[in-house]
């Protein structure tokens, strides 16, 4: 698993959520994960969630954390269940010294009655990519939102902390498959 955190700011548009993109743009070929700083905004045209665009809610956000991730060879299942295991990560990274309450809500994470973080898995012709965005800060998002800056964290390191945990989560599961005898 190849992770990189980019210094460069990025505004995610929804362009970033195809095939190759951190090959084409950072050259990393491969299962990946890539952590970027930049605003959001994610016209409904460019969504791959039917129930945002139905409902014709666009995202928009000054300032956020995003991941992007890319695995080859797995079905959209798996990587809606990976996507889970990131959003349990950074729960549980937000939540390890006490200091935040952060909860998860499905692919969601909160704190309080504002909403953290947004995530979409989507199956490309040749991959499976996540993304997940936290909000940095809130002004200007369409909804009640928290961001990593009133919860007192800094984008940066806890970016580096789940670009290395999701590695290692991901090259255990491949160890865990591949050390056990087949049961008769």
């Amino acid at each position: 698993m190849i992770a990189k955190f980019i210094e460069d700011e990025i505004c995610y548009t929804g362009r970033e959520l195809t095939s190759h993109w951190a090959y084409r743009r950072f050259g990393l070929l491969g299962d990946s994960i890539v952590a970027f700083r930049g605003p959001c905004d994610l016209p409904v045209e460019r969504m791959a969630d039917l129930e945002d665009i139905l409902s014709d809610a666009p995202i928009h956000s000054t300032r956020m954390l995003h991941f992007i991730v890319e695995h080859f060879g797995i079905s959209l299942e798996i990587s809606i269940l990976r996507q889970r295991l990131l959003i349990c990560l950074i729960a549980e990274e937000l939540n390890r010294d006490g200091a935040v309450r952060v909860i998860r809500r499905g692919d969601d994470l909160y704190s309080g009655e504002g909403k953290l973080s947004v995530s979409i898995a989507v199956q490309s012709p040749v991959s499976t990519m996540i993304h997940a965005g936290l909000n940095v800060v809130t002004e200007g998002t369409p909804v009640r939102t928290a961001g990593l800056s009133e919860l007192g964290v800094a984008p940066e390191g806890l970016a580096e902390e789940i670009l290395v945990r999701y590695g290692e989560e991901i090259d255990g599961i491949a160890r865990a498959r591949c050390k056990v005898r087949g049961v008769p």
